[in-house]
Parts: C-alpha cells; sequence; structure tokens
C-alpha cells in the first residue's frame, strides 16, 4: 500500500478514547506555549525557552495521538473502502 494513502486513512481512522484525551492535554500545551511566547511585554528569557519546547512537545503529541487508531475500526473501514 502507498505509504501516502496509509497515513491519509490512519489519520481519517477513528481514535481511541484514551489518546483523544491526550490529543486535547497536547492542544492545551502547545496553546499555553504559544500564548507565552506571543505575549506582549518583557517575557523572561527562560521562561520562552521552555514555551517554546512546550509548543514543540504539544505538536509532537497531537500529531502522534491523530495517527493512533482503533485496530477493529481500521480494518473495518479499510475492508469498507477495499469492496
Amino acid at each position: 500500500m502507498n505509504l501516502l494513502t496509509e497515513v491519509k486513512n490512519r489519520a481519517l481512522a477513528p481514535t481511541p478514547p484514551f489518546f483523544q484525551f491526550l490529543k486535547k492535554a497536547g492542544l492545551l500545551i502547545a496553546a499555553i506555549g504559544a500564548a507565552i511566547l506571543t505575549a506582549p511585554g518583557a517575557v523572561p528569557e527562560i521562561l520562552q525557552a521552555y514555551a517554546g519546547h512546550a509548543v514543540t512537545a504539544g505538536t509532537i503529541l497531537v500529531s502522534i495521538c491523530q495517527l493512533t487508531v482503533d485496530s477493529t475500526a481500521f480494518e473495518a473501514r479499510l475492508l469498507k473502502t477495499v469492496k
């Protein structure tokens, strides 16, 4: 199977509830980091560094959780598209 097709199918497949929770947490972490980075005024340099790391970590967490699928639903979807 083509790699891009497989990634597309995984991204569109249902995500298990635990990973939905983690995805929301990752979005929250990334949003807090972005808010600190774009805050007006003087923000300490160490806080800006941690905010940058938070944006990166949150983005990676969301990406991984989006591609994690419920295997039974994923296989059922693949069989449905093949027919």
